[in-house]
């Protein structure tokens, strides 16, 4: 074997060594010495494998591209959530939870082997062209996704602001693939929008979950509350996920008591619940929480935390179902390592891997169909008649609506008119208005 190693270009004796000592250091020794002799078998296969190709292959190859593409391959082997960056890679993932970049807008992992959209964050590029949750993408610019990682994928949907990119799309329902053709945009990564739908119920949408959504969100609650309001809606519908931390900070916004989730993984440090702490502010008006198939990860674990310790009203339709943690790993040369560590289960200790949150109330969410505007009205009246003599209250009942409109910002008119199309939203105000009402009755039986 001395001679063999010899040959060997020294970077590839380093890489050899380095992970011969990241097995003599996990585990006890007992255990490592007992397989010892397999995996100085397994290296030098890989070794042998490596020369061979250096040396035989019809095309010069780069070792350090050899090296990654068999690390990818082996973390490949584990899950569809964990992965292996390279520098570059792993810095645009920083940069996705702190920053911004350019690209559509989609969340998407690898499911039943097949690339698709967790959901596309509101807003963007993707949103505005009719991404779906559960989108299947089967090309990207005419390339097959088949075998693609996600950072493969990844690579090739984002680029240069105001650039295109094809994404063909197999979606339930459909006979045949679409082509969506979306021009890409910086993405923004405001993660908290929070509106007063009347004078009692505020609106709170978390698009995902960022470094700083739980700072952003007890602002925008402090907001609401100074105008004393009986309810809130918080909308998590189509949040891919994002910082444990940030889900864990969220449900202890609205919780005193309680856990929020546990963990539950190989290592005993990760077998742990974290339960909620009094944080000084009192929030005892009711909530309902709207979800849907595009609610993933972090959404869910809030959705459980405030279902299973009754703080809230799950409304909508099942969620994604991603019930699995993973930890970011800076490895010594820049690049990372996605790895899933553990499950996560709801307070009452639920997986919600692959089953996801189940609804209090499961309402089906119904697009609005724009009506079309007769030209010619459909019954001759009065109206109608050129010079007719005008309705004085009706002309006064005009001009107020009219003011008040004014009075309105464009983002107050922009939710308004949210309410008025949206009927999972209309049906969770309706809730909150009618809470006093329903809890009397509940007491009163």
């Amino acid at each position: 074997m001395k001679s063999y190693i010899k040959k060997l270009p020294v970077n590839i004796i380093i890489i050899t060594a380095f992970m011969i000592g990241i097995l003599f250091l996990k585990g006890n020794s007992s255990y490592v010495e007992a397989d010892t002799k397999d995996i100085y078998k397994s290296i030098e296969i890989f070794t042998e494998v490596l020369q061979r190709i250096e040396e035989e292959y019809v095309e010069p190859q780069d070792t350090q591209e050899l090296i990654y593409g068999a690390i990818k391959g082996m973390i490949q082997e584990l899950d569809p959530h964990s992965s292996f960056m390279s520098k570059p890679e792993h810095k645009d993932l920083q940069d996705e939870t702190n920053g911004s970049f350019s690209g559509v807008g989609i969340e998407i992992a690898i499911r039943d082997n097949i690339l698709t959209v967790v959901s596309p964050i509101e807003g963007t590029p993707a949103f505005k062209a009719g991404l779906k949750a559960l989108d299947k993408i089967i090309r990207i610019d005419g390339k097959s996704t088949m075998d693609m990682t996600i950072f493969d994928a990844i690579k090739h949907i984002r680029g240069p602001q105001g650039t295109p990119v094809t994404l063909t799309i197999s979606r339930e329902g459909e006979d045949k693939p679409i082509d969506f053709m979306i021009k890409r945009d910086v993405i923004p990564l405001r993660s908290v929008k929070s509106y007063s739908l009347s004078p009692e119920v505020g609106y709170v949408r978390i698009s995902t979950f960022q470094a700083n959504t739980v700072e952003d969100l007890y602002n925008a609650l402090r907001e609401l509350e100074k105008g004393s309001i009986k309810g809130l809606i918080l909308d998590l519908r189509n949040n891919p996920g994002g910082l444990l931390s940030q889900a864990i900070g969220v449900s202890d916004l609205f919780l005193d008591s309680g856990i929020i989730v546990s963990t539950k993984g190989r290592k005993p440090e990760q077998n742990a619940e974290v339960s909620a702490r009094k944080n000084g502010d009192k929030r005892d008006y009711p909530i309902v929480v709207l979800v849907n198939g595009g609610s993933a990860s972090a959404s869910e674990i809030v959705a459980g935390a405030l279902q299973d310790n009754q703080r809230a009203l799950i409304v909508g339709t099942r969620t994604f179902g991603k019930g699995s943690v993973q930890v970011i790993i800076t490895l010594a040369d820049g690049s990372g390592l996605r790895l899933t560590t553990a499950r996560y289960y709801t307070p009452s200790g639920r997986s919600i891997q692959a089953s996801g949150i189940t609804p209090d109330l499961e309402i089906e969410y119904v697009p609005v169909v724009e009506e079309k505007k007769e030209e010619i009205p459909q019954f001759f009246r009065e109206e109608n008649i050129v010079g007719h003599m005008p309705n004085e209250s009706q002309e006064e009942g005009t001009e107020n609506e009219a003011n008040m409109a004014d009075e309105l910002s464009d983002e107050d008119k922009k939710y308004i008119e949210l309410l008025k199309k949206d009927n999972q939203v209309h049906y969770a105000l309706q809730l909150l208005q009618s809470w006093e009402v329903i809890s009397q009755i509940n007491n009163n039986q």
